[in-house]
């Protein structure tokens, strides 16, 4: 495809339709999260499972993120969720694991049986960015075309 020719910015407008809006910033900001109950026990089975899920949901839907796909599987938790820009992805990690334990202790108290010292979740966890449409090729395309003709922003 050659650069400043109309496909690119069809392609553009494309790209942007999967962005979002809070009061004074524009973004589309899509992670890849996985994190693991501590010592990787296989204890997320079954009912536990089921309730981590609606949880996750509870926490997307109060604190605005926009959960894609998860899956929780006996040893780890996998999220692809979208976030607004002012919360980093360490601040996300830490509130959905924060109140999904709080809430496994209470609901599931025999879970504490398993796991000593009082942590549901390890510390650590992995998170990668995503492009959804938006890949580092359109990215740097569209930058090499600002030099030939400024795009006008259709927000």
């Amino acid at each position: 495809m050659k650069t400043g020719s109309r496909s690119d910015k069809t392609w553009y407008k494309y790209c942007m339709s999967s962005i979002k809006r809070t009061s004074h910033g524009v973004y589309d900001l899509k992670y890849h999260m996985v994190w693991v109950p501590k010592y990787r026990k296989m204890i997320l089975g079954g009912k536990l499972a089921k309730r981590l899920k609606m949880t996750f949901e509870e926490i997307s839907e109060r604190d605005e993120f926009e959960m894609d796909t998860m899956e929780v599987k006996d040893d780890h938790v996998h999220l692809f969720l979208s976030a607004p820009p002012r919360y980093s992805p360490a601040e996300i990690v830490q509130i959905i694991k924060s109140i999904s334990a709080k809430m496994v202790f209470k609901q599931f108290p025999e879970v504490k049986k398993e796991l000593w010292g009082g942590e549901f979740w390890s510390d650590g966890y992995f998170v990668r960015s995503v492009g959804d449409k938006v890949t580092s090729e359109v990215i740097c395309r569209y930058i090499k075309y600002q030099q030939q003709e400024q795009l006008s922003f259709e927000f």
